[in-house]
Formats: C-alpha cells, structure tokens, sequence
C-alpha cells in the first residue's frame, strides 16, 4: 500500500519560488505516473502536474505551464514539484497523487487511487 506524504509548502511572496516533495513510503514509486493536484477554499480539486511512470512524459495546465516543473528521483524514491514565478492564485492545499501504471487521462482526480494528506501554499500579494 502506497502512503504518499507532502513537503514544503510555506508562505511566500508573489514572484517567488517553492519546492515540493512527495515522499511514498511503503513502496517503491516506479510504477506509478505521480500527480499534483490543488485545491484552493471553495473550489474543485484542479490538476496542476503530472509525470508518468516511464518518466518521459509530463503534463501541465496553461495555468501553470512555464512556471512549475514536476519531476521524479526513482533512486530517492521522491516526485517533486518545483514552482517558479507564484501568484496569490497558486494558494491552495496541494496534493500529491499516484495511480499504477497509468499512461492517460492525467488530469482527471478519479485516475489516480492514492492521495496525500496535502500541503498549504499561500501566495501573498
């Protein structure tokens, strides 16, 4: 079983940058095409980043697209979420999502059968 554990949200000033990672434990992530999502009060959990279980193959919204990068480290056995250039927008709880073998239908929350807990970016103005 696949338990997925958030890092590095924080408060940060609009233009600024954030990392996050996600850390499975209890397996190993080469299987699984890894997600962010987010959620900001109010409204309706939205992809924000994937990267399949090949590791060749990435998938942005034009929300965020050129300003987030998402990536994994198989040997660290972590996905991270680097975003670059945040406006207030991007506040939201971020999560981290993971779905075995998937190789479509990225953006939808129902692909992806393993979530985290979620970490709070705020963006400030």
């Amino acid at each position: 079983q696949v338990q997925l554990v958030e890092s590095g949200g924080g408060l940060v000033q609009a233009g600024g940058s954030l990392r996050l990672s996600c850390a499975p434990s209890g397996r190993s992530i080469n299987p699984y095409t890894m997600a962010w999502f987010r959620q900001a009060l109010g409204k309706e959990r939205e992809f924000v980043a994937s990267i399949t279980w090949r590791g060749g193959h990435t998938e942005y919204p034009d929300s965020v697209k050129g300003r987030f990068t998402v990536s994994r480290d198989n040997a660290k056995n972590t996905v991270y979420l680097q975003m670059n250039s945040l406006k207030p927008e991007d506040t939201a709880v971020y999560y981290c999502a993971a779905a075995p073998f998937l190789d479509s239908n990225y953006a939808y929350t129902t692909s992806y059968n393993r979530w985290g807990q979620g970490t709070q970016v705020t963006v400030s103005s």
